[in-house]
């Protein structure tokens, strides 16, 4: 497998460069490689595309931060376009172009145009997102209508070729290096006349509909990440795929778990005698509960690792630890026979500090007996 290059060594720009370096840049480059000004020139179209994926990734500022972050594993599910075809970049990033080109770009058209992309979001639990899970969505898109089965004619007739441009629905000049596509005026673009129209799509050939489809969110997933689900998106023209369902994935917090990356973490509550004495507790999971450990004399935000109980990584290298950070309670209501044992161990504190408080008072004591020393040693030079 081929290294990809470096996205901004593709467009030649600094790491710091703004949007408008980043598509001016972009812009040159696809002059520079388009494949009308580089005929049968294989190479010139591969850097065509790759400037395109690049601009696409670095114009984005959700992208461009996870690409400087992680590099190119980072992009791995987040629903980039495929670039299959020239076409498909033009689609994309036509508007690029006709700001400076007119129109010598933006309606360039070979053959039926695919459908546009649909987004939408998808809000699932943190269980879903450590399992995967799969989801049951409805959205609104065009369907064929069902009256005149997409020909947009009215039943009973029939659309016809349009004469001014032999159905290519364009119109094409030569402008120096380029082939320049114009829309054609007679027909829309659409490369047919239809001259008594459906009553139902009004000519147009779809309808708007409700669709539900299923949807497979795969384990590790995280807020931000996008799905892509080829041909499920809005129709193309007549011969042409559908394009593609893009969905951005929203995690909702949990209630006992908080998620760093794909380490989890648990605070769970133990009682002070538990803390001192050591005791063995059952916590939770992701998996269900678990048995842990509490050593003698654990401190209050101490953290126990269970390796490999985490979340799955999305790209399947392992899985993730929970973190059991442990919060010492203090209990706010004592019987009778709970507060004179504390006053009994109080008492007892009193004739053997615990080490840790015990090297704390030490230092406090250090810390005064300076403090009285430098006190005096300042009121004897004032005197003197």
């Amino acid at each position: 497998m081929a290294t990809k290059r470096d996205y901004y060594e593709i467009l030649g720009i600094r790491r710091e460069a703004t949007i408008e370096e980043i598509k001016k840049s972009y812009r040159q480059m696809a002059m520079k490689h388009h494949p009308d000004r580089n005929p049968g020139d294989a190479e010139a179209e591969a850097r065509f595309k790759e400037a395109a994926e690049a601009y696409e990734v670095l114009s984005d500022e959700s992208t461009r931060q996870r690409y400087d972050r992680y590099g190119h594993a980072g992009l791995q599910g987040a629903g980039m376009h495929d670039f299959r075809s020239t076409d498909d970049i033009m689609s994309a990033f036509g508007e690029i172009f006709q700001s400076a080109f007119g129109d010598m770009f933006g309606q360039r058209r070979r053959g039926p145009r695919p459908g546009a992309d649909l987004a939408m979001k998808l809000e699932i639990d943190l269980l879903e997102a450590a399992r995967g899970v799969t989801k049951t969505i409805t959205l609104n898109r065009g369907e064929p209508c069902r009256t005149c089965s997409g020909s947009g004619a009215r039943k009973g007739t029939v659309a016809t070729t349009c004469t001014y441009c032999g159905g290519q629905g364009q119109v094409i000049q030569s402008r120096g290096f380029f082939q320049v596509a114009t829309t054609c005026p007679a027909c829309g673009g659409e490369g047919i006349r239809i001259t008594d129209p459906c009553p139902d799509c009004r000519g147009t050939g779809r309808t708007s509909e409700k669709v539900q489809l299923d949807v497979e969110v795969p384990p590790g997933v995280d807020t931000g990440v996008w799905l892509q689900i080829r041909n499920q998106g809005e129709l193309g023209d007549p011969g042409a795929p559908r394009g593609n369902l893009r969905i951005q994935i929203q995690v909702k917090s949990h209630d006992v778990f908080d998620r760093r990356g794909n380490d989890i973490i648990c605070q769970f509550p133990i009682h002070f005698t538990q803390a001192a004495l050591g005791a063995e507790i059952e916590v939770p999971t992701l998996d269900g509960r678990e048995k842990l450990s509490i050593p003698r004399g654990t401190q209050s935000g101490e953290i126990f690792r269970l390796r490999g109980k985490g979340i799955p990584d999305v790209n399947g290298r392992g899985r993730g630890d929970e973190l059991i950070e442990v919060v010492v309670e203090t209990p706010r209501k004592l019987s009778e026979r709970q507060e004179e044992l504390l006053r009994e161990l109080a008492e007892l504190d009193h004739e053997s500090v615990m080490p840790r408080q015990k090297s704390f008072f030490e230092k406090l004591k250090s810390y005064f007996t300076e403090s009285d020393e430098d006190t005096e040693n300042s009121e004897s030079e004032e005197r003197d």
